[in-house]
């Protein structure tokens, strides 16, 4: 009897802190990253390359185009919002492509692969013209990747490390998103304010980041018995989300429109007099604090509820958009930037892991697609709204409008978190 294992009490585990927003599971032994697969961690590093490619573009874009060649704040917004509408809508047809396939693996490697063959355009563009056509190829690619790509992770991550799964490819891709900005610092430095010398640089990392999906992420053979989809994106299959699921799409699109690009981050520290060089700083402050965030807020969402720390994240995002508005100087507007890295910390990853627990595996894809239309086009509206407000009223307006957003998100999230905890309670029974 001494050598028979004890009842299967832990196997119950993974399954309660699979739900969302649950956290009856019991903790399992050993650092919870060290049992994150391997395939979680490559795709981490595609992130974090690309990301390092497209900040070190991003972090000196919305100057370049206004100093540079002398676009306006609005025409930042609509380009921004133009172009990140464009990589959700395209992530709708490669996520519901990418469930009737049965494939994910190939559709992000073609993702990533476009968005690598843009780059070169950008130190070539002559006009605001070729800069716009450049940003939205390079969205293509990253609407071709997005839903696939998210599939994926939820494919190879087991269920009970799904939220640290997802923190920390959002860790890994957002320390590309501050490491990128801090190579175009020293880089702007080195080549005396040369932003085509930075984007040739650039194109380097987003090869690399090819080459690594290509070589070192291996898809998971497709589980036995799983239903084969014929039509995702017809309404019965719709319909199959569940009310869950368009909930947390609800909620994710009013949160997007309160948190609109952070191209006005930069636009307002380059206000208030930080210098030219330094302006990629404000990305990197961000980042850092996203990135820092990110993957233990992930694995702690695998043991408490989702729903309470997405409600902590946008009173973070109302506290940063205050001091975004109210602050004068570059030492508040730095608090205003780390702030606004910290809400990103506390929900972007979260919110990947609820659509993953919300929705039957052979429609994921669908799944992260759709929830990247909706939030997609609120950011459009978002963005164009915020630099609409820039331009008539202030900077400040814009801010406050967002702080206002999102304390109508934290409202919205009340049922939410309800819910959450309901399914919770019933699948730990």
């Amino acid at each position: 009897m001494t050598e028979r294992p004890p009842p299967p009490a832990a196997p119950a585990a993974p399954a309660a802190s699979a739900t969302p927003g649950g956290g009856a599971g019991a903790a399992m032994p050993g650092p919870v990253w060290r049992r994150l697969p391997a395939g979680i961690w490559a795709l981490g590093f595609v992130s974090l390359l690309m990301d390092v490619s497209s900040e070190m573009i991003h972090a000196l874009l919305p100057v370049y185009l206004v100093v540079g060649l002398g676009a306006s704040a609005l025409a930042v917004g609509v380009i921004e919002g133009i172009a990140e509408a464009t990589a959700a809508i395209t992530r709708v047809v490669s996520g519901a492509l990418s469930d009737r396939l049965g494939r994910r693996k190939d559709l992000a490697a073609l993702g990533y692969g476009l968005a690598a063959l843009t780059k070169p355009v950008f130190p070539l563009a002559p006009s605001v013209g070729w800069l716009v056509a450049a940003r939205f190829l390079d969205r293509v690619g990253k609407g071709i990747r997005g839903a696939p790509r998210d599939a994926l992770v939820a494919d190879i991550a087991p269920p009970e490390l799904r939220g640290a799964a997802f923190g920390l490819r959002q860790a890994l891709d957002t320390a590309g998103a501050f490491l990128g900005p801090l190579a175009a610092i020293g880089l702007m430095w080195l080549f005396a304010d040369d932003f085509a010398a930075v984007f040739w640089v650039a194109v380097v990392p987003a090869f690399a980041a090819l080459g690594l999906i290509l070589f070192a992420v291996r898809e998971p053979p497709r589980p036995a018995g799983l239903r084969r989809v014929r039509n995702p994106l017809a309404r019965e299959e719709l319909r199959l989300l569940g009310a869950l699921y368009w909930g947390v799409v609800g909620v994710a699109a009013l949160f997007t429109l309160a948190r609109f690009s952070e191209a006005f981050l930069v636009l307002r520290a380059q206000g208030a007099g930080l210098p030219l060089t330094l302006v990629p700083l404000v990305l990197v402050g961000m980042n850092l604090v996203y990135a820092l965030a990110a993957y233990p807020v992930g694995a702690l969402s695998d043991r408490v509820s989702r729903g309470a720390i997405l409600g902590a994240g946008l009173a973070v995002l109302i506290g940063a958009d205050l001091v975004l508005a109210l602050s004068a100087g570059l030492g508040g507007i730095g608090a205003g930037v780390l702030l606004w890295g910290l809400h990103m910390g506390l929900t972007q990853g979260l919110l990947a892991a609820l659509v993953a627990d919300a929705v039957p595996a052979e429609l994921r894809g669908t799944a992260f697609g759709m929830f990247n239309l909706v939030t997609g086009l609120a950011l459009l509206l978002a963005s164009v709204l915020a630099g609409a407000l820039w331009e008539r009223v202030g900077p400040e307006a814009t801010f406050l409008a967002g702080a206002g957003f999102a304390a109508a998100t934290l409202v919205a999230v009340l049922p939410l978190e309800r819910r959450l905890r309901r399914r919770g309670a019933a699948a730990a029974r």
